[in-house]
């Protein structure tokens, strides 16, 4: 152990597989923020915390069972001249999932206060907490086959996965606050797991889709989205104040 922390390279090697597991884990904080947020505002922090908690454990407990995560991507069975593994199985699986349950989100909110109600009644701590669980599964996989690709030492693995899991914590109630504080945003980060969903899809036929790509084009759709909104908050200040100030002539001819 004593080696290890001596090392440079193994810091390097942490500090680098913790920046990826944080960048392969975004898609994780925005769902769940999408789904603690039909929740009362009560419950909402603990769903969160415990959903990330629930994807720590999976990765670790992934890792301890190496042997099964590499034997996953050897092929089970072949369909019209393509390898399915198990790893694609799993892919295929959590993107129909992730693509069907984002498009009914959109739908929702589409219809307006008679889809928030309509999925409100549906939401519930329990619901909610097993579908986190579902795509955890999905994300876990997918984060630790990167991690195992990268770095040898377990501990390594172990450290990077709790470290990240920690940083997500930490930004995942503000950003999840922000996402439903904006509605634009939400529709946003919704559009945003569509095109996961679609990639993981995608790469459960062994079509790979550089996730860097999808990455860089959401930022700069979260960019844009974030000027609009400093932009119509200003456009409504000035007619904020004048209403502020006829109030106050109101008030002080009464």
């Amino acid at each position: 152990m004593l080696e290890l922390l001596s090392d440079p390279q193994v810091w390097a090697a942490f500090a680098t597989l913790t920046a990826l597991e944080l960048v392969l884990g975004i898609d994780n904080i925005i769902f769940i923020a999408i789904l603690v947020d039909k929740l009362p505002l009560a419950q909402r922090e603990f769903a969160r915390r415990l959903g990330l908690f629930l994807a720590m454990f999976m990765r670790i407990g992934l890792l301890m069972i190496l042997s099964w995560v590499i034997g996953l991507t050897a092929p089970v069975f072949t369909a019209f001249g393509q390898a399915i593994s198990g790893r694609d199985l799993i892919l295929l699986g959590g993107g129909l999932f992730l693509l069907w349950k984002s498009v009914g989100e959109i739908h929702q909110a589409l219809e307006g206060a008679e889809g928030e109600a309509s999925s409100a009644v549906k939401a519930t701590l329990q619901a909610v907490i097993l579908q986190i669980i579902v795509v955890d599964i999905v994300f876990s996989l997918d984060s630790i086959i990167t991690a195992v690709g990268m770095v040898d030492e377990i501990a390594v693995m172990v450290a990077a996965v709790i470290a990240s899991v920690g940083l997500m914590m930490f930004f995942a109630g503000p950003i999840g606050r922000f996402v439903s504080a904006h509605p634009t945003i939400k529709m946003l980060a919704l559009a945003f797991l569509v095109v996961i969903a679609v990639v993981l899809i995608a790469e459960g036929f062994g079509h790979h889709v550089p996730r860097g790509y999808v990455y860089s084009a959401m930022a700069f759709s979260l960019l844009v989205e974030t000027l609009n909104i400093r932009m119509r908050r200003n456009a409504a200040k000035p007619v904020r104040l004048h209403a502020e100030y006829v109030s106050e002539q109101r008030n002080e001819k009464s």
